[in-house]
């Protein structure tokens, strides 16, 4: 499996919820606005970890995924291949993953789907 298959899952859902429930745009441009300063944060932490300096705490790269982030992440993991080895992150992170996701769908469906 790829490990850009969840982003694209994702998209997917994403993208049927727009059309079926008209989620707001505004949605969207949340979800990149804190991807973007999530994969910055894992960049200052790859940065620092380079340089044996201060670390961003694990803690605040996984809610900064659970808040929505979590793309973001997933690319800078990818990308800058760091938080990919050590595994109680890991699981943590694919637990904020599917907790982000599931309250997104769950949100939708509430707010947004037609009554029936």
């Amino acid at each position: 499996m790829t490990p850009y298959a969840p982003l694209l899952l994702f998209l997917s859902v994403y993208a049927w919820t727009t059309w079926a429930w008209s989620v707001p745009a505004m949605v969207g441009m949340a979800y990149l606005a804190v991807s973007i300063v999530c994969f910055a944060a894992y960049a200052l932490d790859k940065s620092a970890a380079r340089r044996q300096e201060r670390r961003t705490p694990e803690r605040t790269l996984l809610l900064l995924g659970l808040a929505g982030g979590w793309p973001g992440a997933l690319l800078a993991q990818q990308w800058l291949r760091h938080k990919t080895v050590k595994q109680p992150f890991r699981r943590l992170f694919w637990i904020t993953v599917a907790l982000n996701a599931a309250a997104f769908v769950w949100i939708c469906r509430r707010l947004l789907a037609p009554a029936g």
